[in-house]
């Protein structure tokens, strides 16, 4: 049975809302919860857990198996014809994002970073049309640049901001900038491969996980985490019940986004993750009674409004340009071909 586009779009953006839900759970238990019963110097019970690069690894890996699982029982006849050198760079400019994200909060405040990464589809848009070959119409750029103006006024919080020392350095924002245009580059070459090969979800997973785990094992190992991980986990034998179950998560949400990378494109899985935060709040609005102020609201609006234009006229009129974009190219080539 074939699936209506807009139903297909409304099915991974839910799959992947629910997935990193339950991700997020699993993942602050790992990394803000206590193992053991051990007292500590601050007076607290229990080891943290700080091995980052592990915890990609371990992620990655289990993304990787899991993807190889899903070709082997499909038994996919399509080969992936994608350049190697395609995967490569990919894997590189996501682990950079992830990585120059995480050091951030070094030196800005967590709700900073949160803003700052809401402005991913920005850069996303950018540097497809640069280096990805990607043309969109006015409509998705307005969309897009509605949607980030109203998730940053619907997650900006003044008051965690306020009590907050004044950084002079600059190198957190420098460091969030670095991420965003490691995400435009990722999307950038996202497009490239789907333009020149159109790889499936399954494939794109498959191959980029591979790289991700090539490059986070020469890390792990390079800086010793990968022994001290080991260590961590022998102590503590309940980590690896909570790995799995974050293995399982992330995997399945993985998925769902190539899926939607190699159906609609990076810049519409860029607007469903920086949505993703929005609707998590937003549902703690209705589920909890929380209060929201007006500016919030507002945002909220925003958000909706630019997604549901979007949602009917955005991507109808994107195929009309990319159309007329082939057509132009076509007729250039013949001309070629005339004069020659």
């Amino acid at each position: 049975m074939k699936i209506p586009e807009n139903s297909r779009f409304l099915v991974y953006s839910l799959s992947i809302f629910f997935c990193y839900f339950l991700f997020g759970i699993v993942q602050e238990k790992i990394t803000r919860g206590r193992y053991g019963d051990e007292p500590n110097e601050d007076g607290k019970v229990g080891e943290r857990f700080t091995y980052v690069l592990a915890l990609v690894w371990v992620q990655c890996f289990c993304n990787f198996v899991f993807a190889k699982g899903m070709l082997w029982a499909k038994k996919a006849k399509k080969e992936d014809q994608t350049h190697t050198g395609y995967y490569a760079v990919c894997a590189l400019t996501y682990l950079l994002a992830m990585i120059a994200s995480n050091m951030a909060l070094r030196w800005v405040p967590y709700p900073t970073q949160v803003v700052g990464k809401s402005a991913k589809p920005i850069p996303v848009m950018i540097l497809g049309v640069l280096i990805g070959r990607k043309s969109y119409t006015w409509i998705r750029y307005a969309c897009v640049t509605t949607i980030v103006i109203g998730v940053v006024l619907f997650m900006y919080k003044e008051s965690q901001i306020a009590h907050l020392p004044k950084e002079t350095t600059g190198l957190g924002e420098l460091l969030l900038f670095l991420s965003l245009a490691m995400d435009g580059l990722t999307g950038a070459v996202q497009e490239r491969m789907r333009a020149s090969s159109a790889p499936t979800g399954q494939q794109m997973m498959l191959a980029m996980n591979l790289w991700s785990t090539i490059i986070l094992s020469f890390a792990t190992v390079l800086s010793g985490e990968a022994k001290e991980f080991l260590h961590f986990a022998t102590r503590h034998p309940e980590l690896w019940g909570h790995l799995a179950m974050l293995a399982l998560c992330g995997a399945l949400g993985q998925l769902f986004i190539f899926l939607m990378v190699a159906k609609f494109g990076p810049l519409a899985c860029s607007v469903v993750t920086t949505t993703r935060k929005f609707f998590t709040v937003l549902c703690s609005v209705v589920l909890f009674g929380n209060v929201l102020i007006p500016r919030q609201w507002f945002g909220a609006i925003l958000v909706f409004a630019a997604l549901f234009f979007d949602m009917f006229y955005g991507k109808g009129n994107d195929k009309k340009a990319a159309a007329a974009k082939k057509s132009e190219g076509d007729l250039a080539e013949d001309k070629k071909k005339l004069l020659s």
